[in-house]
Formats: C-alpha cells, sequence, structure tokens
C-alpha cells in the first residue's frame, strides 16, 4: 500500500459469511484481482484493499486506502455489494475507523 493506510473493520453476524464472501469475490474477479476460498478473501480494489474472513457466524471486513476519503467511498461500495446478496437478512456493519502512520 502507501507509507500510511487508512483501514477499517467490520465484524458482520450472520451465519452465511462464508456465501457472501464468495458471492463478492466471484462477482468481482471479473474485475480485479481476487484470490479467496471459502473462508478467505483477499480482493485487491484500485482504490485499496477488501479483506473478509468467514467465520461460523460472522463475516470480518477489513477495507485498506491510502487516503479517508477512499476509505469511507470503499466501506460504502463493498457494504452495498454484500446487502445486495444479502437481500433475505438484514446486515449490520460495525464499522471501526484506524488510522496508522
Amino acid at each position: 500500500m502507501t507509507d500510511q493506510a487508512f483501514s477499517a473493520a467490520a465484524r458482520v453476524p450472520t451465519a452465511a459469511g462464508s456465501r457472501y464472501l464468495q458471492q463478492l469475490s466471484k462477482h468481482w474477479a471479473h474485475k480485479f484481482p481476487v484470490n479467496f476460498t471459502p473462508e478467505k478473501s483477499r480482493i485487491e480494489l484500485p482504490s485499496g484493499l477488501c479483506e473478509m474472513a468467514a467465520e461460523e457466524e460472522a463475516l470480518l471486513v477489513s477495507i485498506e486506502s491510502a487516503s479517508a476519503e477512499e476509505r469511507d467511498r470503499l466501506k460504502d461500495v463493498v457494504e452495498k455489494h454484500i446487502v445486495r446478496f444479502a437481500f433475505r437478512e438484514d446486515l449490520v456493519f460495525d464499522w471501526r475507523n484506524v488510522t496508522a502512520a
């Protein structure tokens, strides 16, 4: 990334985390470099990085970007995509921003 990274992470309660992780990974694999298994995903977006991990009862999502503005935009884009895949349930994203030098 860069010398300074702006990160955010969310723990999303759901038993379908692996399904959503795989759906988003497959969806974006047509546009971006993506590596994924049923348990983990790494998506290299033009303005940052999205990593996900599926737990039994949650989906862990992390975002990293070079600016706070891009981080916030990526949070919105990733969340909206996952919510679309999860239309059968109301997901809650508890985003926490982290700024590291």
